[in-house]
């Protein structure tokens, strides 16, 4: 009876024994599923992090390169930028919480929002301004609307002014220079003898263009011989500090199409070596060129 007894008491602690291990297992089980799901959660978490972060950065670079273009629209991009530049400061030090990153995820939607409204003014400023650098004359009349909003219209303006002034500028071409002796008959027989020469001829061509102005254009000749002496009228002129000494001057009527020059100046006793010819606008020397008498 008494074995019998200590049998049931036996079972019973075995029972016990059993769901408490059951139970054991049960609690280490969810201990170790509920970390796992911990390190899955913050792993997540710290990778959204880090993609909102990359998010921000480009924002952020979007930003400086806008502002690099220097619109009129800089300051309000600059303090846009700065928005961005303080939120990823604040979520480098945040807590790595679900709850904290919804907030920077929520924060940074709104400043994407504003920046893409913001890129849409600047790319409708831009292409404003391309259209108004095309033709200076109406960049002129939209610039008295325009400075209020937008002052770099104003050095683009300058800047195609320049532009159109140097183009209206008159090219010279094929300067061209001859010694010539002249015979009784009146015929000239080019030479690069010293001795035989009678004349000195310069030629040369202006070039056609179609936005210059038109009418009587006057150059400067200037020919120095081998002694370095200046030939012909050896006339003094100045233009405003500058002074040229010249041989001659020629005056054509420019009508805007192609004009050849030719011009002679008499001599004698021609020195022999190298002869400097150059043709000057006013003040400007716009061509040069050489030759040698043996």
């Amino acid at each position: 009876m008494e074995n019998q007894n200590n049998h049931s008491k036996l079972k019973a602690i075995i029972g016990i024994l059993a769901v408490l291990l059951i139970g054991s297992l049960i609690y280490i089980f969810k201990l170790t599923s509920d970390a796992k799901t911990l390190e899955t959660t913050v792993t997540t978490v710290k990778s959204e992090k880090e993609s909102v972060l990359k998010d921000l950065a480009d924002l952020k670079a979007t930003y400086d390169a806008a502002i690099a273009e220097n619109t009129s629209m800089s300051d309000e991009l600059i303090a846009e930028r700065d928005k961005v530049v303080k939120l990823m400061e604040e979520l480098k030090t945040a807590k790595g919480d679900a709850a904290s990153l919804r907030k920077y995820k929520d924060q940074y939607k709104n400043l994407e929002q504003k920046m893409k409204n913001l890129m849409e003014e600047v790319t409708v400023l831009k292409t404003q301004n391309q259209t108004l650098t095309t033709n200076l004359d109406s960049t002129k009349v939209v610039l008295e609307d325009s400075k209020k909003y937008n002052q770099v219209l104003v050095g683009q303006n300058e800047e195609l002014a320049k532009t159109v002034e140097k183009g209206q500028k008159l090219t010279i071409t094929n300067l061209k220079t001859g010694a010539y002796k002249v015979r009784s008959s009146g015929k000239q027989i080019e030479t690069d003898k010293a001795s035989r020469a009678d004349i000195l001829q310069v030629s040369f061509t202006i070039a056609e263009n179609k936005i210059a102005k038109s009418g009587d254009k006057t150059y400067y000749v200037q020919i120095i011989d081998a002694k370095n002496n200046v030939l012909g009228n050896k006339e003094t002129i100045s233009f405003g500090d500058t002074s040229l000494t010249y041989s001659f001057t020629t005056t054509v009527q420019y009508e805007n199409k192609t004009v050849d020059v030719k011009e002679q100046l008499k001599g004698n006793d021609f020195v022999k070596g190298t002869y400097f010819v150059n043709v000057f606008d006013k003040g400007e020397l716009v061509s040069k060129t050489s030759f040698t008498l043996r």
